[in-house]
């Protein structure tokens, strides 16, 4: 039988890893927010989806909003590691949060069995948490192209009021009456 430091504990690495995954949400809603934001005041004030520059920078503006969110999300993890007593340095925790969080792993430090279950559900926090980024950045991609192809991405806009659908050069028309 094995001693008892060599058992992996489940349900308290569980517990906060389904409490950081819930603040890595809030992370990412946050920056998420703001990219929103900033996407309809470039789209409001006509910039956006006009120039291919101007484009890229939104663009950009967004990866980078979302990689923000993500370092944020990253160094939580690695200061919970830092709580839980694994690491004694919190750059060398952050270092191996950022490993997890990427799916990257990390060889250089094995947590101890008590936090071991850690490291995998980070992994997978990780990898929900770029597919949210992934679809924020394509959302916003589609919009630039719709926006500079001179289509609505409003749905009424493209209905009449039987609920026929419109080409695109009636559209106008619709908005005016609403």
């Amino acid at each position: 039988m094995a001693p008892a430091t060599d058992r992996i504990a489940v349900l308290l690495p569980i517990a906060v890893a389904v409490t950081m995954t819930f603040s890595t949400v809030i992370i990412q809603a946050l920056g998420m927010m703001g990219i929103i934001h900033f996407v309809r005041y470039e789209l409001r004030l006509g910039r956006a989806g006009v120039q291919f520059w101007r484009d890229v920078g939104i663009i950009a503006g967004v990866a980078l909003v979302a990689l923000a969110a993500h370092v944020v999300a990253i160094a939580t993890w690695g200061l919970v590691f830092s709580l839980c007593g694994e690491f004694s340095q919190l750059a060398k925790a952050v270092y191996h949060s950022g490993m997890n969080y990427t799916t990257l792993g990390d060889s250089d430090k094995v947590m101890s069995p008590s936090w071991k279950l850690l490291a995998p559900l980070e992994a997978a926090n990780g990898m929900v948490m770029f597919g949210v980024s992934t679809a924020m950045l394509f959302a916003v991609i589609q919009r630039l192209i719709q926006t500079r192809r001179g289509e609505s991405g409003d749905y009424r806009a493209h209905q009449g009021r039987q609920g026929k659908v419109r080409s695109l050069s009636d559209r106008s028309s619709v908005s005016r009456r609403e």
